[in-house]
């Protein structure tokens, strides 16, 4: 193992006077007259703090008052289509000389020890990659056992190297954004099983020391890790919860809580953090999630404001918790009253059914007509022998009460409880400041499906025909 970049960087806070700001100095070859940027990474994105315009030498000083915040940086080009990586810790007073034509190989920096570890680390990785492409092509090419074992041993033995690589970094250089780096680019190494008492471990093992180790080194107060790609921080916290998490809402909601707990001392990571949160469970991709977005909601936004959320972006948010507190998985569902077709009120919870199946649709629908058909064929082959009953909201838009009738005994869906929903029962609701029914249910779209057990807890939501088929058959097998 080449000893590469095992450059002391303890030392660097002892290079680092007491000048404040920062200066970057500049010599980019061959750009002249002509404005790059200095920006970072954050996540996919890279914002541009400053910019200079080099002189006929190439030369330029990106300079400011205010030390930059710890991370990876980039200076882009004239037309930000391309642009060289650098880091920015603690010495900030320091100069770069590269050229555009290979700004890796061809890149020099002056009183910046930890740039010069991370060029080496560069070149390095430059090298493996390029050994690992010609084991894979090797391997794609391989016709026999033979030879497809061996290049595989070959793949392995250098991605262990690298492995071994970062490892070394870390012991020589820790405590620096050299060394976190190299923290977020690895992930543990589940130990053999013959390291374990008895020579093996249970099924589970495997599982939770990788979960166990999987923030070793990583300190969530740390806003460094916030200005690296999103493939080093962001996408690892996307692994964390897709793969580690269990799939609840307390499970999620107490990870959650536990790192936004951590990252408190830092502004920028917590700010991050509420985002990739907030945006994930936004657009929920399991029903019970609803309830991790309404926690993150009251936890976190109902009772507080950031400088960096916009009063729109709050009132988003704000907005779809409200129309989830209704209607949260396992909770029950809100008693709805509405006149029936000869005007008498019908309201959810009169029915002791053992099973509800709610359906808010409008008669001018084009799905809602394609889809309450098939509700009905169902219902009358399979559901209604298991005990359900079917309470449908019909929403006034653009159609009328006449179209409404029309469509019950068109398709004779006179078994159900069929209640009317008029623009004007909606209006005098939130007049008296109670939410409307649209809203307790989270029925903005038509047709909106929720099935509800016999005590009308919701058993699922925003359903096809399909899936409410297949959630009733799995809860008629319990016992």
């Amino acid at each position: 193992m080449k000893n590469l970049i095992l450059i002391p960087l303890l030392g660097i806070t002892a290079l680092v006077s007491a000048q404040q700001g920062y200066e970057i100095k500049v010599t980019l070859k061959p750009i002249t007259d002509q404005y790059i940027y200095l920006g970072h990474y954050s996540g996919k994105q890279f914002p541009v703090i400053d910019s200079i315009k080099l002189n006929e030498k190439s030369e330029g000083v990106f300079r400011g008052n205010k030390e930059l915040g710890g991370g990876i940086y980039i200076i882009a080009y004239p037309k930000k289509d391309r642009f060289l990586e650098l880091l920015v810790d603690k010495q900030q007073h320091f100069s770069i000389i590269a050229d555009t034509t290979d700004p890796i190989r061809h890149r020099k920096f002056i009183n910046s020890p930890e740039n010069d570890a991370f060029t080496l680390y560069q070149q390095e990785m430059m090298g493996k990659g390029k050994i690992i492409d010609s084991f894979s092509t090797q391997l794609k090419k391989s016709t026999n056992a033979k030879d497809s074992t061996y290049w595989s041993a070959q793949l392995k033995k250098s991605t262990d190297d690298i492995s071994a690589f970062r490892k070394q970094v870390i012991t020589k250089n820790p405590n620096t954004l050299l060394s976190l780096l190299m923290q977020l680019m690895e992930e543990p190494k589940v130990p053999p099983a013959d390291k374990q008492p008895g020579g093996k471990y249970d099924s589970t093992f495997a599982y939770h020391y990788f979960k166990d180790h999987y923030w070793d080194g990583i300190n969530f107060w740390d806003d460094r890790i916030t200005r690296t790609p999103a493939s080093l921080f962001e996408e690892r916290l996307d692994k964390y919860f897709n793969t580690l998490v269990y799939p609840s809402p307390d499970s999620v909601n107490k990870e959650i809580d536990r790192m936004l707990a951590f990252a408190s001392p830092s502004k920028e990571v917590t700010r991050v953090l509420l985002v990739r949160f907030v945006t994930r469970y936004l657009n929920m991709k399991y029903m019970w999630e609803d309830a991790v977005f309404v926690h993150l909601f009251e936890k976190y936004f109902a009772q507080k404001d950031y400088d960096w959320l916009t009063p729109q972006g709050k009132k988003l948010i704000t907005d779809r918790a409200y129309s989830l507190m209704a209607n949260i998985m396992g909770n029950p569902a809100e008693n709805i009253s509405l006149p029936d077709t000869a005007g008498n009120a019908k309201t959810l919870y009169a029915d002791t059914a053992r099973f509800t199946l709610v359906c808010f649709w409008d008669p001018t629908c084009g799905h809602c007509k394609e889809t309450l058909p098939l509700l009905d064929s169902m219902y009358r082959a399979k559901w209604k022998a298991s005990g359900l009953k079917i309470y449908a909201v019909a929403r006034e838009t653009d159609g009328t009460k006449n179209d409404w009738l029309n469509f019950i005994r068109q398709h004779h869906l006179e078994e159900w409880t069929n209640v009317y929903y008029s623009k004007e029962e909606e209006k005098n609701r939130i007049a008296a400041n109670i939410p409307g029914y649209i809203q307790l249910y989270d029925a903005q779209t038509v047709p909106t499906v929720y099935l509800l057990d016999k005590d009308k807890r919701i058993i699922a939501k925003k359903l096809t025909w399909q899936q409410t088929d297949e959630i009733l058959q799995l809860r008629l097998k319990q016992p």
